[in-house]
């Protein structure tokens, strides 16, 4: 590890002075440390945030909930608001990791996760996001952990975060301050930025800007939940993972919200495949059809073309689960 200058944030006008100075911020640290261990992050500067006031879970103004950024994961999983009226992201975040790194990691830090791509890790391989115009060393490559949705020529990594999925398909934001103290509220669905020319800029965040708080909206009707696909049983990354709320009523979706992991570059929500469920009856023939809509333009290599049909079972699946159907 190289060496480093440490600052310790006091307030949060340190942090944002101290980003916009050009300092990584750090918090439970659970990815930032092992980036700068293997050299792929080396930052000058860092400034940790652990001792700011932003660990606490409040009442949003319209009955949902004001996560602050330093919320433990294991703390907004084990909350009864959060296990009571938003089961999906209790799920997600038990999903994740192991129960030591659950402890240690925060809301904001989970959100800004870096890839776990293969050649992003090894410093001696090629990879845009780690060294901007060096190449994408997946595509032709080990691809089995990527994304199929949402990629591009320089760029097919996939976001790993399961909690982000499930803070999509709620309708979360976030809320930053910037260096000036002015504050912002950024849905997700625009907070992540898809893989273009530089793919090194993965969200909307400026220098000397601080996430300080996730709000989720008020809990809508219908049930929920979040499967997950892995390798093996704990401590693995999505192949796919899917949240979802559908609500029913005299037999026919009322309500839809699905986002999707492990198939995105980022958590992944597709509006047009929601509305396609609403006003029908449920049915294994319906979810397959929305199913292949969400998969048209999937964009596959050697390694990760089995995604395709296991992502179509697991939403039919979930589908079937949430709509209390055995459809035919």
């Amino acid at each position: 590890m190289r060496p480093f200058d440490y600052i310790r944030a006091e307030a949060q006008s340190d942090a944002t002075r101290a980003g916009a100075e050009g300092a990584t911020i750090i918090a439970g640290g659970t990815n930032l440390l092992d980036l700068m261990k293997l050299e792929v992050m080396a930052p000058d500067k860092v400034v940790d945030i652990t001792r700011l006031d932003l660990g606490e879970i409040g009442e949003a103004r319209d009955g949902g909930l004001r996560i602050g950024a330093l919320v433990t994961n294991s703390d907004l999983a084990a909350d009864m608001r959060v296990r009571k009226n938003y089961p999906a992201l209790s799920s997600a975040l038990l999903a994740g990791a192991s129960g030591q790194l659950r402890n240690k990691a925060t809301t904001g830090g989970n959100l800004l996760q870096r890839t776990r791509c293969y050649y992003f890790y090894d410093t001696d391989q090629p990879c845009n996001k780690r060294a901007p115009g060096s190449g994408c060393g997946a595509i032709g490559g080990a691809s089995r952990l990527h994304a199929i949705l949402g990629v591009s020529e320089n760029c097919i990594a996939s976001h790993p975060s399961d909690m982000a999925v499930a803070m999509r398909m709620l309708g979360a934001s976030v809320e930053i301050e910037s260096e000036d103290g002015e504050t912002r509220v950024v849905d997700l669905a625009e907070f992540y930025v898809l893989p273009g020319e530089d793919p090194s800029v993965e969200t909307v965040l400026k220098p000397g800007d601080l996430i300080t708080h996730v709000i989720l909206p008020a809990p809508r009707a219908g049930r929920q939940t979040y499967r997950k696909v892995r390798d093996r049983a704990s401590y693995a990354f999505a192949m796919v993972s899917v949240a979802g709320r559908v609500s029913v009523q005299d037999g026919r979706i009322t309500e839809a919200a699905l986002a999707f992991g492990g198939i995105g570059s980022q958590p992944w929500r597709d509006g047009h495949v929601e509305e396609m469920l609403v006003g029908e009856e449920p049915s294994t023939a319906l979810f397959a059809k929305a199913a292949d809509a969400l998969l048209a333009d999937a964009v596959t290599q050697d390694g990760n073309a089995f995604k395709v049909p296991l992502t179509k079972r697991t939403l039919i699946a979930t589908l079937k689960d949430l709509t209390a159907e055995i459809a035919q």
